[in-house]
């Protein structure tokens, strides 16, 4: 078996990941830097796919609105606030204070961030935030993040392994901390060859686990390897519960946020049916269209605010078995564009870029998404979808961001000696939501924190790491069992996974459901699973998801109370969750393997700061 060693081991390729990379090398230029990528560097992982609306960075500037040298004190306060109080305060400090370096860094890296006429970077208010702190480049903001990442990292002598596919965290027998990991090759044989990467501190930073959904907008890559490996090796997980989930395009992923809603676009099902009055019978048609608008900024479901009403409904129809639709061809019945609310019409006309004048904005959501956002509209028809044309676009509640993940402190550090995380893969910094262009910032701010970190540890461990035979023993135990078998085929198992995941933990959740959820992934564990043609790699993967969901589900079995994107409901008939219940659980839910191999969860306090 080939062994390969360094002194800090980066696993991931995206915008936490680069940037860890960078930092660890600028802090230890003598030293070896490795970055372990399951795809290719720059194409591959969220960062470098991502694509919406107007993606945003989230930053405070000296000059971001209300002013003044401690701003940074509204914004730690958003982050903390618009996460439920499940969060770690001092965490989000961190994220707000440093925020205005980490956004000068890649300006002074080359990514084109937009600014007004003064020369100022250019901020405009996002989903969760009271003053204008999103900075942008346009709908590929992260992609533009992502392409100066790579050229930095080029420009300094970091190893990129690629096509590896992390398998198992290795430990250190002596020390009982980090010695690296084992790695499947997959660049010439899809099964995959095991290489052992040896090293003195390890950053994961390999994103969230979309992939255990059926539905979502993650690149086919994220499987969540690093909250399942990390669970393996012991280390804590932190609010796995909350997942963003938001309505998105079935056919492009697109997320359908911003101008999209705010178009007040037909929702209708495939009978053409407009069938949201039915599920928000308490409102008049005009507040129902205001609804509608306010979803283009509390896009990803949120208990606390209405608008997931519309998550909800769209969700009842789904599992009706009815596929719905967006329809910008005319209005919606009873809509009545002089009956918005004021403010709603004024954020309207602050967006306007394509003037059609007055008459366009009664005449039908189309002529209204022509003036607040005619690129998006070029953007589908790039993609097959016509709008103009008379084409509807087909929707879909859509996984997009994992709130939780590897426990983290100040340093990045987690509950295993030698081993830090950044960007999704790590949890403890989001609560419930987070402010929009918040996972951008994160990755910026915590991946230079975790390099730096990385890096000073790695200098402390004198001669190189050797992980215990033990250890190695059982992961190469580990992935043999999936080359063997017996167990269902890798790939029917994963979409029996997804299934399932879909219909217990998405926006929809009970008590029943969630119960259901956990003894078929029990089922699926107890049958086993063995590779198919899709290859070893694929296999463990798909052994790796099911602890993920099985994270996530009980997580969310135990959490009996709405919080961001957690709606807990009592039976299947309710179309209300029940309430946000602050006095029990204004808690996050930890969890470990236990000394028998169990999943344990229990509930803490977070961090709090007396004095923000």
């Amino acid at each position: 078996m080939k062994v390969h060693t360094c002194d800090v081991l980066v696993i991931g390729s995206g915008g936490a990941a680069l940037r860890a990379a960078i930092e660890a090398k600028e802090y230890l230029p003598g030293g070896k830097v490795s970055i372990l990528t399951k795809g290719r560097l720059g194409e591959s992982g969220v960062t470098a796919t991502a694509c919406s609306d107007r993606m945003a960075f989230h930053a405070t500037l000296e000059y971001t609105e209300p002013g003044g040298p401690d701003n940074w004190r509204y914004h730690a306060d958003d982050v903390f606030r618009m996460g439920g109080f499940v969060s770690d305060e001092d965490l989000a400090i961190i994220l707000a204070r440093n925020s205005a370096d980490a956004l000068y860094y890649l300006d002074r890296i080359g990514v084109p961030f937009a600014r007004t006429p003064d020369g100022r970077i250019d901020q405009f208010v996002t989903d969760g935030s009271r003053y204008a702190r999103a900075a942008y480049t346009g709908p590929y903001t992260a992609v533009d993040i992502e392409r100066a990442l790579v050229r930095k990292v080029r420009s300094l002598n970091i190893r990129v392994v690629e096509q590896h596919i992390a398998a198992c965290l290795l430990m250190d027998g002596k020390c009982r901390r980090m010695a690296g990991v084992l790695a499947l090759d997959t660049n010439e044989n899809p099964s995959g060859v095991p290489v052992q990467f040896l090293a003195k501190s390890v950053v994961m930073a390999t994103g969230g686990a979309g992939q255990i959904f059926a539905v979502n907008v993650f690149p086919l890559e994220n499987t969540g390897e690093g909250y399942s490996m990390a669970y393996d090796a012991g280390a804590e997980l932190v609010n796995m519960e909350f997942i963003q989930i938001g309505i998105a395009s079935v056919a492009t992923r697109l997320a359908c946020s911003g101008s999209i809603p705010r178009s007040v676009p037909r929702v209708i099902n495939d009978k053409g049916e407009e069938f949201l009055p039915r599920y928000m019978p308490e409102l008049q048609i005009d507040d129902l269209y205001n609804v509608l608008f306010e979803k283009g900024a509390s896009w990803p479901v949120q208990c606390e605010h209405r608008s997931s009403r519309l998550d909800v409904a769209i969700h009842k129809e789904m599992q009706a078995g009815r596929r719905v639709f967006l329809d910008f061809s005319r209005n919606p019945v009873g809509f009545d564009w002089d009956r918005l609310l004021p403010e709603l019409k004024a954020r309207y006309e602050s967006e306007v870029k394509n003037p059609l004048g007055p008459a366009a904005r009664y005449e039908s959501p189309l002529k209204r998404y022509l003036e607040i956002n005619p690129e998006s509209v070029q953007w589908f028809k790039e993609r097959g979808i016509d709008l103009e044309r008379g084409d509807f676009v087909e929707i879909a509640p859509a996984a997009q961001h994992f709130q939780g993940g590897i426990k983290i402190r100040t340093r990045a550090e987690t509950s295993i000696p030698g081993l830090f995380a950044a960007g999704e893969c790590a949890g403890g910094q989001h609560g419930a939501n987070r402010p929009g262009g918040h996972a951008l910032l994160d990755c910026q701010v915590f991946g230079r924190i975790a390099g730096r970190e990385a890096a000073l540890e790695a200098g402390h461990v004198k001669g190189q790491v050797c992980p215990s035979e033990r250890s190695l023993e059982a992961a190469l135990r580990r992935i043999e069992s999936l080359r063997e078998g017996p167990g269902i085929p890798a790939s029917a198992a994963r979409a029996r996974l997804q299934r399932t995941v879909s219909r217990c933990a998405g926006v929809f959740r009970t008590e029943k459901g969630l119960s259901e959820g956990i003894a078929e992934i029990a089922d699926i564990k107890a049958e086993g699973i063995v590779s198919d043609d899709r290859g070893l790699a694929y296999a463990v993967e798909t052994a790796g998801m099911l602890y993920v969901a099985e994270m996530v589900l009980r997580a969310a079995r135990m959490r009996r109370e709405s919080r961001g994107p957690h709606l807990f409901f009592d039976s299947d008939d309710d179309i209300v969750p029940l309430p946000r219940n602050d006095g029990n659980w204004c808690r996050y839910i930890v969890i470990r393997k236990g000394q028998e191999g169990e999943m344990r969860l229990e509930t803490r306090k977070p961090v709090r700061v007396s004095a923000v």
